[in-house]
């Protein structure tokens, strides 16, 4: 479905943009969601809406809020923007409610691949995909006489010539801060290692295993060449590290790929230099070291009819195909008609191309990556070996995994 999706979104052809249609609504807006900049133009596009209040809290934390400000009866927000991966926990909790009804009387205009469907049940509008892949300064490369790495092996050659050659001390970034990221990092990293999280056709955990082993300690091995403080570089502290200069190469979300030129305050050593690859494959596999990701949005459930109705109204009109231009369109790579793919697209249309996995949309999923989030800060550190930390994770999983009825 998400390779359909991408697919479409890049042969459609071009929409010339007419004067935006008003959008009137009757009931209050409230949107939680991500702060990066694609999701900061769909907020603002929903805002456009008059004849209720429309407000958002775009914020790096959604992900501990958004299902506490759902839950409520009537709940804070009426919105979460969500991705693959996050829809998981509000369905758990039952908090976002099928949108048939909805699309059915004001979303013909939405592309079928737009349509995230949990069986016959359409759960959220995606409008736009990502990936994490290949971020680099092809001067700095240059400069140190080395190829365009296309394996995690070859990118720690890379690293070692920038150091060793005293250009930079520290020239790889990575969002390993513990906790979400640390874990997203794993997930790409055992996935390409051939890995599965867990056994098949059950909720038993499977990462204790030489897959997970063998990510654990290419991941130690990147961080050798990073900032001391990786454990805390979330996606934003390893981008402000890129654009000032102190990053070579990493891995990053593509939906970040744009805002590292245009970004106020970038070197313009940066500016010129900044180029884009593909996802990285590691260990002799061809499977990239990513996963593929779309973004959409939900309403919720504990709100009224009218409230679910303006809701539906304003995020629709954060995504028309008139919101894309000259400042929107390079922002993400869209799910929406008319979108011309901009070259801080192809990391992420590459990543599709390769047969990226999407990020496994299962209901236990969170619970795993919870676990990973808390229990490899220490193998990291030293602390303890990459078997243990494993061992860790499966069992904190495991736990969690029995107190909500997926495993006995």
């Amino acid at each position: 479905m998400f390779l359909k999706r991408i697919a479409l979104a890049g042969s459609v052809a071009a929409f010339a943009a007419s004067a935006g249609y008003a959008c009137e609504i009757g009931g209050r807006v409230n949107i939680v969601g991500n702060e990066f900049a694609a999701i900061q133009a769909v907020a603002a596009g929903a805002k456009e809406c008059t004849g209720a209040s429309v407000e958002s809290n775009l914020t790096s934390e959604h992900q501990t809020i958004n299902v506490a400000g759902l839950s409520g009866n009537p709940s804070e927000y009426t919105s979460a923007i969500i991705a693959n991966s996050s829809i998981v926990a509000l369905m758990n909790e039952d908090v976002i409610r099928p949108l048939n009804d909805l699309v059915e009387k004001h979303g013909q205009d939405l592309q079928p691949g737009q349509l995230i469907k949990i069986g016959d049940d359409i759960m959220a509008v995606a409008f736009m995909a990502n990936a994490q892949h290949l971020m680099y300064r092809k001067d700095v490369l240059e400069q140190a006489g080395v190829e365009v790495p296309t394996t995690y092996e070859e990118m720690l050659e890379v690293a070692k010539a920038i150091r060793e050659q005293g250009i930079m001390q520290n020239p790889v970034g990575g969002a390993y801060a513990s906790g979400w990221n640390l874990a997203q990092e794993f997930n790409n990293m055992f996935l390409g290692y051939g890995g599965q999280h867990f056994k098949p056709g059950t909720a038993e955990p499977n990462v204790n295993s030489e897959a997970g082993v063998n990510a654990l300690n290419m991941m130690k091995a990147l961080s050798e060449y990073m900032n001391p403080d990786f454990l805390t570089h979330d996606s934003n502290a390893t981008n402000a590290e890129y654009r000032a200069g102190n990053v070579a190469i990493m891995n990053m979300w593509g939906s970040r790929a744009s805002q590292q030129t245009t970004t106020e305050g970038v070197l313009q050593e940066v500016i010129d230099g900044h180029a884009i690859g593909a996802p990285l494959t590691v260990g002799g596999g061809e499977t990239p070291a990513s996963t593929l990701w779309w973004d959409g949005w939900t309403v919720g459930k504990n709100i009224s009819d009218e409230e679910a109705e303006a809701t539906f109204i304003a995020m629709k009109h954060g995504i028309r195909p008139d919101m894309l231009n000259d400042e929107t369109t390079p922002l993400a790579v869209w799910l929406i008609e008319g979108y011309e793919p901009a070259a801080d697209a192809e990391g992420v249309f590459a990543a599709a191309k390769m047969g990226t996995p999407a990020y496994p949309m299962l209901p236990y999923m969170g619970l795993m990556h919870s676990a990973l989030g808390n229990e490899l800060a220490d193998f990291m550190q030293g602390k303890e070996s990459a078997e243990q930390a494993l061992a860790d994770v499966e069992a904190a999983y495991r736990a969690a995994a029995i107190e909500q009825g997926y495993l006995q």
